[in-house]
């Protein structure tokens, strides 16, 4: 009997020490350590660089913090922090925007989605190797064994007598088609003898995202301004995006306009509330961030105040997330 209490008593104080540890410590913290790289060290043109913030592996990708090698391989990042995003300007002066938690890169003002998502750790938005490496004009190669990620600049190419488009463009494997389109022209008859081509194409560029127009943002703002413009921007964000997974589900009206001016779940829509609202800064980043495909209310296509939305259809649903005075659900 002494030893089953012992047994107990030790299984409890361990029990109340985890119980500790989770509420002290974060389960983000927990899931930032698992996919720390130990050990892992970059090589840059044949140069160590000391890293700061170690290396991420998340499933199966590689992910850097895009400020470690922006300098080295010429680019300039500046990190936006009211809307969370790095701009980045690179040798070949392309533009790059990317956000936390994001899925969309802006890339020379053209949308294009991700197959990662950068993240925010400690000040330092990560982002998938593969990205980096052809936002900013180089290789990269990852070898497991040393935990050594190797990145080469590749100098830009300049065209001259000697050294042609039709030139360029084979020593790539690419095509001149691929290099005009890459460097933004619309015909090879706009390069010129002295202009430098970036000959890197990043893959994302297949990759375009779903156009939105002004018009539709601003409509989709005011709405989230008028039923959440005092939540937090998550519950702004949630908002937004119950709209637009209503316009992919099919059994809504399949545009931002038609989904909020259809039925009478929204009452601004149809007294003149809507039209009047400006909506705020932290309105329109949930907004623009739920465009870009960011959604933390993923099927969620009704959400309700429970003090006032009482009865046997919102008691029918199920909850996805509570967010401040709203529930979520589907």
């Amino acid at each position: 009997m002494l030893k089953m209490m012992m047994k107990v008593s030790r299984f409890s104080v361990l029990a109340v020490l985890v119980m500790t540890l989770l509420t002290v410590v974060p389960l983000s913290a927990f899931a930032t350590a698992s996919r720390e790289v130990d050990n892992s060290k970059v090589v840059l043109d044949n140069n160590s660089i000391e890293l700061s913030s170690p290396l991420h592996m998340v499933n199966g990708r590689l992910f850097i913090p895009v400020s470690v090698v922006a300098k080295a391989l010429s680019a300039s990042v500046e990190w936006d922090a009211a809307a969370q995003e790095a701009v980045i300007t690179t040798k070949s002066s392309d533009t790059v925007i990317l956000g936390d938690g994001v899925p969309t890169v802006y890339f020379n003002d053209q949308r294009y989605v991700l197959e990662a998502v950068p993240y925010l750790v400690d000040g330092r938005l990560y982002v998938p190797v593969r990205y980096v490496a052809e936002f900013l004009h180089a290789e990269f190669a990852w070898d497991s064994e040393t935990q050594t990620l190797t990145l080469n600049s590749v100098p830009l190419e300049e065209v001259s007598e000697d050294n042609t488009l039709a030139d360029i463009a084979a020593r790539h494997g690419l095509s001149q088609a691929q290099v005009v389109k890459r460097n933004g022209f619309s015909s090879k008859e706009s390069i010129n003898n002295g202009m430098k081509l970036a000959v890197i194409i990043p893959s994302v560029l297949e990759n375009k995202a779903k156009p939105f127009s002004d018009a539709e943002y601003q409509l989709l703002a005011k709405l989230v301004q008028v039923e959440s413009g005092y939540e937090s921007y998550e519950g702004q964000l949630a908002v937004a995006n119950v709209i637009l997974n209503r316009v992919a589900h099919s059994g809504f009206p399949n545009t931002i306009r038609d989904v909020i001016y259809s039925g009478k779940q929204f009452p601004p829509a149809h007294n003149g509330l809507l039209d009047r609202s400006t909506p705020n800064k932290s309105v329109l980043k949930a907004t623009k961030d739920a465009l870009n495909g960011k959604n933390n209310v993923e099927g969620a296509v009704y959400f309700f105040n429970p003090k006032y939305s009482t009865g046997s259809f919102w008691n029918s649903l199920t909850v996805v997330a509570t967010i401040g005075n709203h529930r979520f659900a589907k």
